[in-house]
């Protein structure tokens, strides 16, 4: 495989993750001490929840909040949320990977990007 510098990654990421439209801000980190409930975040456009994960070159993503036959979602729109490999049996690290190559089937279950599904409010131009 091919080994990037810090300057040509960051420059190849940010064109897939432009591409993907994975532009989404990250999640900051909770206080350890705060137990309060963590709401999920707002869309800024249309106001309703999304799920904001990682993806898997180092980027964040808006997600809609309900998966969706494969069928009813466009093909730059489907995403998978998968575990990353690990040896503990609790799911710690879930990160967004888009549906490429080989295409599911219609019924098989995607997410789709929440700008897939966002509809700015009345009055916006």
């Amino acid at each position: 495989m091919a080994s990037y510098c810090e300057r040509c990654w960051n420059t190849f990421a940010n064109e897939i993750a432009e591409a993907d439209g994975a532009t989404a801000a990250p999640r900051p980190n909770p206080d350890p001490d705060d137990v309060t409930w963590i709401e999920p975040p707002l869309c800024t456009e249309c106001g309703a929840l999304v799920r904001v994960y990682p993806t898997n070159y180092d980027r964040w993503v808006s997600l809609a909040m309900v998966e969706l036959p494969a069928k009813d979602v466009p093909e730059a729109f489907r995403w998978r949320l998968t575990r990353l490999p690990g040896r503990s049996p609790i799911p710690t690290d879930i990160v967004a990977v888009r549906v490429r190559g080989i295409d599911p089937l219609p019924s098989e279950p995607v997410v789709p990007a929440h700008r897939m599904t966002c509809i700015p409010e009345w009055g916006e131009p």
